[in-house]
């Protein structure tokens, strides 16, 4: 039996998920390492040390350290978020874009054909998700959600404003669809028992709409069928680049009582998203598919 010894000093920060009150003070320590040894077999053993702002990874049987980053990871687990979304995104919408185009709406966002049709069933099934997304997050007793009320990014209450516009102006409003509905159960039933995953959708949903590529698609559509008027689900109360700073800040805040383990799970989340949301793009894309 082989022993390998080194020493590991580090400061743990505070967390409410692990009892790390006991790490306040921590010294210096040896770690103990011991594994079978074989010729036929080399055997590595990884021990991750986490001292707040890096992760370490000792190689046990080479004595080295190096260092294992996401990417992002330096700049925080939102930076991470991002940098996953991006990847994504098909190459003909972005450059950091890793996936092929295989759908409608996966076409440069210029090329899209819209109708007034379409693009009502994307507003009613947005409005669905965001009274979903919005509901739970008031509603909820999870302490994970607290610091996401009324951050200002909401946009039931405007898209409500647009439809009831588009009522008066003679149009019928249709119901969200079944695809729509199944996004909206989904939600509800991984708010409660899986936040990380929730934080997710969160996100993506939230920022996506925010960032570029959301207000791109408002542009576009008030140019090219609504006679260049500004609809309500575009417009926030305050300067959108502050309001995504401090829910950015939250959602790093809320991170850093996450496992690694946990982290991966909610980035690992993105491609579920992605696919849920490309549903309702779709229906502005396609609205008969």
């Amino acid at each position: 039996m082989a022993t390998v010894r080194f020493s590991v000093s580090s400061r743990f920060p505070a967390s409410r998920r692990l009892d790390c009150e006991s790490y306040a003070g921590l010294k210096a320590r040896t770690a103990r390492i011991s594994y079978p040894q074989t010729i036929a077999t080399r055997r590595h053993h990884a021990v991750q040390i986490a001292n707040g702002d890096r992760t370490l990874v000792v190689n046990a049987a080479a004595g080295e350290i190096h260092k294992k980053r996401n990417p992002g990871e330096p700049k925080g687990f939102v930076e991470e978020m991002r940098s996953v979304a991006m990847k994504m995104h098909p190459r003909t919408q972005s450059k950091e874009g890793k996936r092929e185009s295989i759908a409608p709406q996966d076409s440069p966002v210029a090329t899209w054909e819209f109708t007034v049709e379409g693009y009502l069933k994307f507003l009613v099934e947005n409005k669905l998700v965001f009274d979903t997304l919005e509901g739970i997050i008031h509603e909820s007793t999870v302490p994970t959600y607290a610091g996401f009320k009324n951050t200002g990014l909401e946009r039931a209450t405007n898209l409500a404003k647009d439809l009831e516009w588009f009522k008066e102006q003679g149009y019928e409003i249709p119901e969200p669809r079944a695809h729509c509905k199944t996004y909206s159960q989904y939600l509800k039933d991984i708010a409660e028992n899986d936040p990380p995953a929730f934080i997710c959708h969160f996100f993506n949903i939230y920022f996506g709409h925010s960032a570029g590529g959301g207000r791109m698609i408002g542009t576009k559509v008030s140019e090219r069928i609504l006679d260049n008027k500004e609809l309500e689900f575009y417009k926030w109360d305050r300067d959108i680049s502050e309001l995504l700073k401090n829910v950015s800040g939250e959602l790093n805040k809320v991170s850093e009582l996450w496992t690694r383990e946990e982290k991966n799970h909610c980035l690992e989340e993105t491609e579920i998203a992605f696919k849920c949301y490309g549903h309702l793009l779709r229906s502005l894309v396609s609205p008969d598919l």
